[in-house]
C-alpha cells in the first residue's frame, strides 16, 4: 500500500514536471509618452540644432513635431495594446491634421533626415520629377508607421470657457463646450514595432506660436492566463504621405499616377491584412477636403479594394468646436404651434458651422481609424499602389492633397 502511494506521488510529480510551463509575466504596463506637451511653430526652437535626448521628449521641425525614445520589453504572454491621445488648443483656433507615429531608433528615419545625416532621394528636384520624398522605403530608410491619425477641432480647451472673443456661437442643442478631445484605438497588430528601442513621435500641422497641448499614453494589457503565449505577429510598412518634415510636401500625385511600392511578404505569414489610413485636404470650397473621391487600392495592378472615404456625421462633433465659423442657413421648418395644437411650417434661419460639413474621411475633432482590407494568400514581392482619378491638383492657393499611410500585418506560422 505504501509502495503504491509513493509510486503515485512520483508519477504525479513527473506529470507536473512534464506539463506546460508558466509563461513569464511582465504585467500590465502604461507608458506616458507625452504628458500634456506643447506643440507649436517657432523656428527659434531648433535654429541652433536639435536638442536630442535619450530620456526626455525633444522637438524637431520648429516645434511642430515632438519625439521621444523608449525601450519597451517583449511580452511573452498575449498582450493587447491601445493608444490614448488627448488634445487641447493652446491658442491655435483652427482644425489641423495630427499624427502619432513610430520609427526605429537606429538607422535612417525622420530624425536622421531632420539632423541632415540621411538625405532623401529627390530632395532637390522633387517638383521637376513629380516625386514626393520619404513616402516609401529607400535604402535603410523606412517610412514611419502611424499609430493614430487625428484631427484637432476648432479651439477646444483654450476657447471652451471664452464667451467674449467668440460669443453666441454655441447652438441650442449643445449645453456646453467640451474641455478637450480624447481618442482611443486598439493597435495590438502593431506590437512588433513597439518592442525594444523605438522612437515615438507626435505631429500637429500647426503654423502658430500658440499651437496645441497633446497627451499620449500607450497601454499594454497582458493576459492573466499563465499559459497564453503571445501571437507571433508581423508588420511591414508600405508608404506614408503625411507631410512631416521638409522636403516632404502635400501629395497630390494620386490624381496623375498610381502611388505605392513593392513589399516582400514572407511565406510563413498567414491572415495578411492591409491597414489603410486616408484623409483628403484642401480647405477651400470645392477642394479635396469637401469632395467625395474614390480611393482605388491595387495589388499587382489588380483592384484589391475601392471605396469613397467620407464622413457625414461631423455635426455630432459640434461641442468640440467653439471657434468654428458659423453661417445662417434658411430653410422651411416644421414646428408645433401649441395654441393651435397642430404642426405648422415657416421659414427659419438656423446656424450651420464649418465643422458640421461632411469631409473626406474626417471631421474636426475626430480620429481616423484604419480601414482593414483582407489580402489574398500571397508571399514574395508584391506591388501595392493607390490611385484617385478624380482627386485634384495642388495649384497655388488651392491646397489639394491626401495624407495616406498603409502597412501590411499578419501572423507568423
Amino acid at each position: 500500500m505504501k509502495l503504491k502511494f509513493v509510486t503515485s506521488l512520483i508519477l504525479a510529480a513527473f506529470m507536473i514536471s512534464c506539463g506546460p510551463k508558466e509563461i513569464p509575466s511582465i504585467g500590465d504596463q502604461t507608458y506616458h509618452v507625452f504628458e500634456n506637451e506643447h506643440l507649436y511653430f517657432d523656428p527659434d526652437l531648433t535654429k541652433d540644432g536639435i536638442k536630442e535626448s535619450d530620456t526626455a521628449p525633444f522637438y524637431i521641425e520648429s516645434g511642430r513635431i515632438m519625439l521621444r525614445k523608449l525601450t519597451i520589453p517583449k511580452f511573452q504572454r498575449e498582450t493587447k495594446v491601445s493608444i490614448v491621445v488627448e488634445e487641447t488648443s493652446a491658442g491655435d483656433r483652427w482644425d489641423k491634421a495630427g499624427s502619432v507615429f513610430v520609427m526605429p531608433s537606429k538607422g535612417a528615419n525622420l530624425l536622421s533626415v531632420a539632423k541632415g545625416e540621411f538625405k532623401l532621394a529627390h530632395t532637390e528636384d522633387a517638383d521637376q520629377t513629380d516625386e514626393f520624398p520619404g513616402i516609401i522605403a529607400e535604402g535603410d530608410y523606412q517610412p514611419s508607421v502611424e499609430l493614430m491619425r487625428f484631427m484637432t477641432p476648432f479651439g477646444v480647451g483654450h476657447y471652451s470657457e471664452d464667451t467674449v472673443t467668440y460669443p453666441h456661437r454655441m447652438p441650442s442643442y449643445v449645453d456646453g463646450w467640451a474641455k478637450k478631445a480624447v481618442w482611443k484605438q486598439d493597435i495590438t497588430q502593431l506590437i512588433p514595432l513597439l518592442e525594444g528601442e523605438i522612437i515615438i513621435g507626435v505631429h500637429i500641422d500647426t503654423w502658430t506660436k500658440e499651437g496645441y497641448k497633446v497627451d499620449v499614453k500607450l497601454h499594454f494589457d497582458e493576459s492573466d492566463n499563465a499559459y497564453d503565449p503571445a501571437k507571433k505577429r508581423w508588420v511591414s510598412p508600405v508608404f506614408n504621405t503625411v507631410r512631416y518634415i521638409p522636403p516632404q510636401k502635400g501629395c497630390d500625385k494620386f490624381q496623375r499616377a498610381d502611388v505605392g511600392t513593392t513589399v516582400n511578404i514572407p511565406s510563413n505569414v498567414k491572415d495578411v491584412n492591409l491597414a489603410y489610413i486616408t484623409t483628403g485636404h484642401g480647405g477651400h470650397s470645392g477642394g479635396d477636403e469637401f469632395v467625395e473621391t474614390e480611393n482605388i487600392i491595387k495589388l499587382d495592378d489588380q483592384k484589391l479594394f475601392s471605396f469613397i472615404p467620407w464622413r457625414t456625421d461631423c455635426a455630432t462633433f459640434r461641442r468640440f468646436n467653439p471657434t468654428t465659423g458659423v453661417w445662417l442657413n434658411k430653410r422651411k421648418a416644421s414646428y408645433i404651434n401649441w395654441k393651435k395644437e397642430k404642426y405648422e411650417e415657416k421659414m427659419v434661419e438656423e446656424p450651420i458651422a464649418s465643422s458640421d460639413y461632411s469631409r473626406s474621411n474626417w471631421c474636426p475633432g475626430s480620429d481616423v481609424p484604419p480601414t482593414i482590407i483582407p489580402v489574398p494568400k500571397i508571399s514574395g514581392d508584391h506591388k501595392l499602389t493607390v490611385s484617385m482619378p478624380t482627386a485634384q491638383k495642388l495649384e497655388g492657393d488651392h491646397q489639394n492633397f491626401w495624407f495616406v499611410s498603409a502597412y501590411f500585418f499578419g501572423e507568423l506560422n
